[in-house]
């Protein structure tokens, strides 16, 4: 008997280890195919949602300039600083202007002496004028006197000389005052040229706006050209956006938009596409779009970064579904719709999409419930048990 159960043994303990071996698989097998898959599901609704073009660029002022001055000189005060808003002719700066003072005082004895000179000439013209009359009265009498022989012919040339003299005279009596107003001209631009010298010894606002820069202190010597304040005009700030070419199309001014900066990455602003570039880059193909910012936040700056989110399209009561629902299936997109606790594989059309939003045009309607692996490994297919968690 003994020698029959060791010969029985191995046998059964070789089945034991199969049945457990196929009661294994069977359960996995059963676990695999049959049992419910857990899941995340969503119920479809209707809403709104807005297809957008994003670019991203930096914020920058239409109308910006900078305050230099136009003539050398020393800074003797800066009378407004980084952050000050000014008002069009606010006096800015002010350079040292005692030496152009001076040419103006200068300038403008200048001009006090021709002129008193003219009215000398004048007087001296009257004069020239009264003797050259004298001296005519004086000739034709002479010439009368000749016709009566009643004077000699010596008495006769002087008053031809006498009268000759006094033409030449008035002519030097008007040559000199031609050349005084010459000169009277050129003295008075001397003192519109130094008085426009001394003017632009102090640097006025050529528009409202806000001071950005400030390069320059008192003291400081300055020549044409060098920056001493920057401003710019906050009447229209924009967003200068790269945005992709390929979007080039959809893209057109008057268009809304709203802008996040990235110092306030969680609030968006309102703005509208004022302008669109007519020039790609040639390395990125990206093309300029100005998105004018319509409400900026407390604190900015020209310059910082800013994604401007431009709204091309916009659908009201659309069926919307989020993108990680949709799965792609032989060359078919579909989604997986949970009926009476079993994934059925619906083929769907997708229209607008929003980020993780999409509009669905067919294939759903509102109120079935959509569903979705909860583990990622896992894998759903048609007809497959799910039990939403």
């Amino acid at each position: 008997m003994y020698e029959k159960w060791s010969a029985i043994r191995p046998w059964l303990m070789r089945l034991l280890k199969l049945a457990i071996v196929a009661s294994v698989a069977v359960g996995v097998i059963y676990w695999l195919k049959f049992a419910p898959v857990p899941v995340i599901s969503h119920t479809v609704e209707h809403g709104t949602i807005i297809a957008e073009v994003m670019g991203t660029g930096t914020l920058e002022a239409r109308i910006e300039t900078t305050i230099s001055p136009k003539i050398s000189g020393r800074v003797v005060e800066v009378l407004v600083d980084q952050g000050s808003r000014v008002a069009k002719g606010d006096l800015l700066v002010r350079l040292d202007d005692e030496e152009l003072q001076q040419q103006v005082a200068i300038a403008r004895a200048n001009v006090d002496a021709v002129s008193a000179a003219i009215a000398r000439l004048n007087t001296d013209k009257e004069r020239a004028a009264a003797v050259y009359n004298q001296a005519k009265k004086s000739h034709d009498r002479v010439q009368l006197l000749v016709l009566q022989n009643a004077t000699s012919q010596d008495d006769a040339d002087k008053a031809v000389e006498s009268l000759a003299v006094a033409e030449a005279g008035v002519s030097r009596a008007e040559a000199a005052i031609t050349e005084g107003r010459q000169e009277l001209i050129a003295a008075q631009k001397a003192l519109e040229y130094q008085g426009a010298r001394l003017k632009d010894a102090k640097l006025h606002a050529p528009f409202d706006g806000l001071v950005v820069k400030r390069g320059r202190e008192n003291g400081d010597v300055v020549v044409p050209g060098s920056l001493i304040l920057s401003l710019i005009s906050t009447e229209e700030l924009w967003i200068s956006a790269w945005v992709d070419e390929t979007e080039m199309a959809r893209l057109k001014t008057e268009q809304p938009a709203r802008v996040v900066f990235r110092s306030e990455p969680e609030k968006a602003y309102p703005g509208k596409v004022v302008r669109l570039g007519r020039e790609a880059d040639r390395e990125t193909r990206e093309f300029i779009v100005d998105v004018r910012v319509l409400e900026l936040p407390e604190n900015w700056a020209v310059g910082q970064r800013a994604e401007a989110f431009i709204q091309i399209t916009q659908r009201d009561n659309a069926l919307l579904l989020p993108a990680r629902l949709i799965f792609k299936q032989n060359d078919s997109m579909g989604v997986f719709v949970s009926v009476a606790g079993v994934a059925q594989w619906r083929p769907i059309t997708v229209g607008v999409r929003n980020g993780d939003t999409v509009e669905v045009l067919e294939g759903l309607t509102e109120g079935e419930t959509v569903v979705t692996p909860k583990t990622p490994g896992n894998l759903l297919s048609d007809g497959r048990r799910v039990v939403a968690l």
